[in-house]
């Protein structure tokens, strides 16, 4: 264990699985204390996972875990989180937007339940969690909020094809866009995060076609967990209004190794983009 985060406090959305839980355990082998906001609190019998087995593995990393069932499409418990958050630990250094919502379906097939949930959970998850955490953030010298949203590209294939999911995370991005200019005096970064290929989640093996088979062709996780811990070391003043990918990111730090993050490292020169690039 290094002490890179110690004192720090990182909220951090959807974090009992996949991408979110990867970055709460990475996050705490550098010392921080670990805020695990998600719906599971309870073990579901297709997705794996819960807060509290994610708060088991902060604290067998070395971090300290807090794990709150949130909805963030809740206002309210959104602001109360964040308020146990400071309570608990004394500040909060760092937001990372990780609950998502997908559907790959284009308007024809996509109910407007479905469109109303990918909007709330993503894009206005984004704003909630962003102003809820702000008053506590400014007073941070390591601010930072980071989104987990693609870079923006108007390609007609994802405008045709998942329209009202594409809407919603380019919402989270454009969002992110505003607010590191909005922040940026208040010296609070603000940037995005995204996979140069797929990663092995739930949402890609329930989501996408044949998902589960596509992960002998991706990444595990860790990369973006990687990638976000060389996000919130970085000062603030010196990263905000970026769309990051995973992969050229750390390798702007000078990361040159990435094979063993292959699910079948066999694999590590033929893996498959992620959607939006």
């Amino acid at each position: 264990m290094n002490h890179e985060f110690a004192g720090r406090t990182v909220l951090i959305t959807g974090a009992s699985r996949g991408i979110g839980k990867a970055m709460a355990v990475r996050l705490a082998r550098g010392g921080a204390n670990v805020v695990i906001a998600a719906k599971s609190d309870a073990a579901h019998p297709k997705l794996p996972g819960t807060i509290h087995e994610t708060a088991a593995a902060v604290e067998a990393a070395g971090g300290k875990a807090l794990a709150l069932k949130l909805d963030v499409r809740d206002e309210a418990a959104v602001a109360g989180v964040v308020a146990a958050a400071v309570d608990r630990f004394g500040g909060l250094d760092g937001v990372i937007n990780n609950a998502g919502a997908i559907s790959l379906t284009d308007v024809e097939h996509t109910d407007a339940k479905r469109f109303d949930l990918m909007q709330s959970v993503n894009a206005r998850a984004v704003f909630v969690c962003a102003r809820a955490a702000l008053p506590f953030l400014t007073q941070s010298p390591h601010a930072h909020v980071l989104s987990l949203c693609p870079p923006l590209n108007f390609a007609g294939d994802w405008l045709k094809r998942y329209a009202p999911y594409t809407l919603s995370k380019f919402g989270m991005t454009m969002l992110s866009l505003g607010m590191a200019e909005e922040f940026r005096a208040a010296g609070v970064a603000v940037n995005c995060l995204w996979p140069r290929t797929l990663i092995a989640t739930s949402a890609i093996e329930f989501a996408v076609p044949g998902g589960a088979g596509l992960f002998a062709r991706s990444r595990r996780p860790e990369i973006m967990a990687e990638a976000a811990a060389a996000v919130l070391r970085t000062p603030p003043g010196e990263l905000t209004g970026q769309c990051l990918l995973d992969e050229d990111f750390l390798r702007s730090v000078g990361v040159t190794e990435f094979a063993d993050y292959a699910c079948e490292p066999e694999n590590a020169g033929r893996l498959l983009p992620d959607l939006f690039l």
